[in-house]
């Protein structure tokens, strides 16, 4: 029997999309088997939910069972010799992280944010800065365990059982529930990282540096200028940073140290950040953005090419220096949108796309450019190309226009050979999904869907939605 105090009301991390869910919270495979049984005693689906970080949504599952996998966070096993580690699903990406780093480890691969948990990037197969070099995180697994529907638990490597090692990575959380995941971790010889900072002055020269330095730079990423328009279109501030190699840093004793990664708990030493999200709040609409990022651009170009040392958790999370920063949107919240387009397409498209942003009069607050690599998974969003990431801000009166907008840029995207991140969507059609992913991925989905979960038992409102 389905009891009513599990009902409540969840949220994609982008607090746009919202609906009520019996959540349950299990702390052993066992407790899953029961809730599975319980989902069938009651005609139910069941969704998968890790840290409820993917924006749209992803971890929803409409008046359904959702399952939070947070309290199976456990470390199962750790070879600080190896850098092999293994875990349960509702370990976090900051809780890796702190574990490994003093015996000089570091996750290969990395989202923007250290809160979500291993499972949910598996379940999104998440990319990093790094893609064109260090693939995805399904490319750094070794080994997990999966719990399928029927009770059945398999071990899964890219050699054994390999239909469902590319295709489970990636699906959604549609075909089984992760149980325990082995990664390899990269060995770093220093808690900094050598990064360099210079400002392009429009979207051609942002893509023409990127591609010089993606066979030289571990990791590059771009910050663009969403509200500059005709020939600063594109405009911006790129970031390329490089592991230190032995002997380089004269104290890594020091800077592995978990404080010396400490993300800093105030601005200037003076305000703290937990309420600096209220002061970005007055300034989240098309005036008020538009003037910081203009300043954000020209205090760039002062220093342009300027090389500093930076703590690898300051590099990589610079989501998590404002906590709750996702609130200065507004009651609203947002929408994140993210395409990946090849090579030769991409100036051409996303220059299409950041038009079309200002022709509709909803442009994007934050947009983030990023290189990328084709990867082996199934369900992949990844070409040897470009992404293009826009958070677009939702209010009671832009929802409708935003989501014809998104349509457009759906159009843009397909006709340029692009494809879809689904962490982070919220707005693709069924048709959508069928033109990127093919009629030949599609079927071979849908087969291993019906070999792994023949009863339909996982699903999402994404899942429901895309498929």
């Amino acid at each position: 029997m389905l009891e009513l105090n599990r009902l409540q009301k969840l949220t994609g991390f982008g607090r746009a999309h919202g609906s009520l869910g019996y959540l349950y919270r299990p702390t052993h495979v066992e407790q899953i088997n029961e809730i599975f049984a319980l989902a069938r005693q009651n005609g139910l689906s069941i969704g998968l939910r890790g840290a409820g970080r993917s924006y749209g949504d992803a971890a929803l599952n409409s008046g359904q069972i959702v399952l939070d996998m947070q309290r199976m966070n456990r470390i199962l096993a750790w070879n600080p010799e190896t850098g092999i580690i293994r875990i349960e699903p509702g370990v976090t990406i900051q809780q890796l992280w702190q574990y490994t780093i003093e015996d000089g480890w570091w996750p290969a691969v990395v989202p923007g944010t250290m809160a979500p948990t291993i499972g949910g990037c598996l379940a999104m197969n998440v990319h990093g800065k790094n893609n064109y070099r260090a693939g995805t995180f399904g490319d750094h697994v070794l080994e997990f365990t999966a719990l399928l529907s029927n009770g059945e638990s398999v071990t899964v490597t890219p050699g054994e059982n390999a239909d469902l090692f590319y295709s489970m990575i990636g699906s959604l959380g549609v075909l089984g529930v992760f149980t325990s995941i082995t990664l390899q971790l990269k060995r770093i010889y220093s808690g900094n990282l050598s990064v360099e900072a210079w400002a392009p002055r429009d979207l051609a020269q942002q893509i023409n540096d990127l591609e010089a330095r993606k066979d030289t730079d571990d990791y590059i990423v771009s910050w663009i200028d969403g509200l500059a328009n005709s020939t600063a279109l594109g405009r911006g501030q790129i970031h390329a940073a490089n592991y230190l190699d032995p002997g380089v840093d004269p104290a890594p004793q020091q800077t592995l140290r978990l404080e010396y990664q400490t993300l800093p708990d105030t601005l200037m030493g003076v305000v703290p950040s937990s309420i600096l999200w209220r002061l970005m709040s007055p300034w989240m609409n098309n005036p008020g953005t538009r003037l910081i990022n203009a300043g954000k651009y020209y205090a760039s170009r002062l220093g342009d090419h300027k090389t500093i040392r930076q703590p690898h958790a300051a590099f990589h999370f610079l989501l998590d220096y404002i906590p709750n920063w996702i609130q200065s949107y507004g009651p609203q919240g947002l929408i994140q949108y993210q395409s990946i387009i090849p090579t030769e397409n991409a100036a051409a498209a996303f220059s299409e796309m950041l038009r079309l942003t200002h022709k509709r009069g909803l442009p994007s607050y934050l947009v983030v450019l990023k290189r990328h690599r084709p990867d082996d998974f199934l369900l992949s969003h990844a070409v040897d190309g470009y992404s293009l990431a826009f958070d677009f801000k939702v209010t009671r009166n832009n929802r409708a226009g935003l989501q014809r907008m998104a349509s457009e840029l759906n159009q843009i995207v397909l006709a340029a050979n692009g494809r879809f991140y689904f962490a982070k969507d919220s707005t693709l059609t069924l048709g959508d999904t069928a033109q990127f992913l093919g009629a030949e991925t599609l079927a071979k989905f849908k087969v291993l869907k019906s070999c792994y979960d023949p009863q339909n038992l996982l699903q999402s409102d994404l899942y429901k939605r895309v498929f």
